[in-house]
């Protein structure tokens, strides 16, 4: 077995309750923009913002899991950073406070689908299934289109 399926299949057993499965299909992407908001949001370094430094590095850990997963990630990065420009047109805040406000909310709602799931969120057991979960609702989009990962 690959090394993705074997961490998919693994956040898979904490998340079998439809309540929670459908909240994290709100929250995770929420919370994965936020983050992204939140790091679009630092100063830039030499030019650079700090956002596509990270995004880099995070398409890399998921092309060693699998490249055909992490070519869908390109469109979740595009998806995510147009959500976050549009943030900033719309939201008369700062896009930092609209960040926390999104990441806190969600946070909270990812806290309830696994109160009602009766099981800790798989973070608590190994900090990678951070970046599993959005991985893991991309992978329920390949198999709908027919799509291997």
């Amino acid at each position: 077995m690959r090394r993705i399926d074997a961490l998919l299949a693994e956040y898979g057993e904490s998340h079998q309750n439809p309540t929670n499965k459908r909240v994290h299909w709100i929250c995770v992407p929420v919370i994965f923009t936020s983050v992204m908001a939140f790091i679009y949001s630092l100063p830039p370094v030499a030019g650079i913002n700090w956002l596509w430094i990270v995004a880099v590095l995070v398409l890399l850990y998921y092309m060693s899991l699998s490249p055909r997963l992490a070519l869908g990630f390109v469109a979740v990065f595009a998806l995510a950073f147009a959500a976050i420009l549009l943030a900033g047109w719309i939201v008369p805040l700062p896009l930092w406070a609209t960040a926390l406000i999104a990441f806190v909310l969600a946070w909270i709602g990812q806290f309830w689908g696994h109160q009602v799931e009766g099981r800790k969120p798989s973070f608590f057991k190994d900090l990678q299934f951070l970046l599993i979960g959005p991985a893991w609702l991309l992978s329920f989009i390949y198999r709908r289109l027919g799509l291997a990962w």
